[in-house]
């Protein structure tokens, strides 16, 4: 990691954590009408913070939030256990063997069929276990005692599973599908700095990721950027 980093990507790290927390606390407790727009826009950030946390667990999966290596893991497994009780120590080996084997039968985020919906499950299946089912079952059913259950399945649960699919689709699905002519077997979506921050942090930037590993992902742009100038 580069040392110009220093603790930054903890500040980074504990602000979507933050944001996340403080934005779902006061989503479980609104009056949740269908007929406002705010609604929809809750659903989008808050989905949206929910990718963010998997993405800081990412990170900390490359060693890239703390230099403190006790820091990174511990952030790191805070971030992925609020995303859906993830295990981190078990998408930390997968995660790796993703840019070991990437694009081949030893790759559990990729699938030979090209098809989205075939592969979509085979990357679920890959990491969801009986053991979050089951602690998400637990969890629920003892939350919706003190709060209301239809904000419970429309800002703590469905963002979760919607940011599923902006996680597959932004970060695995569209860079990695069909052929490509590099080692990383990766593609990389056009320069828009607000659309790949809005859609996947920066993650549609994914030749750059592969090709830089060790760079955290609110500076993949700067990459992006030195390729294009390169």
């Amino acid at each position: 990691m580069s040392k110009a980093i220093g603790y930054k990507g903890v500040w980074i790290a504990l602000a979507i954590i933050g944001l996340w927390g403080l934005s779902l606390s006061y989503l479980l407790t609104i009056d949740l009408h269908w007929d406002n727009p705010l609604t929809y826009l809750f659903i989008f950030i808050q989905t949206h913070l929910y990718t963010g946390l998997f993405i800081t667990a990412h990170d900390a999966m490359h060693g890239v939030v703390s230099p403190n290596k006790r820091i990174n893991h511990g952030i790191g497994w805070i971030a992925s256990t609020l995303f859906s009780y993830n295990f981190y120590w078990k998408l930390f080996p997968k995660h790796h063997e993703h840019h070991r084997f990437v694009a081949t039968d030893k790759d559990p985020d990729y699938h030979p069929s090209g098809n989205f919906f075939i592969w979509y499950f085979s990357f679920v299946r890959q990491y969801v276990t009986i053991w979050q089912i089951l602690l998400m079952a637990v969890t629920y059913n003892i939350l919706k005692l003190f709060l209301p259950m239809e904000n419970l399945i429309v800002f703590w649960m469905a963002p979760a599973i919607l940011s599923t699919l902006q996680l597959f689709y932004f970060g695995t699905y569209l860079p990695h599908k069909g052929e490509h002519d590099n080692e990383h077997h990766a593609g990389s979506q056009h320069s828009n700095h607000l659309w790949a921050f809005l859609t996947c942090y920066f993650f549609g930037y994914h030749y750059e990721h592969h090709a830089s590993p060790g760079t955290p992902w609110w500076r993949l742009y700067q990459i992006k950027e030195a390729n294009e100038k390169a």
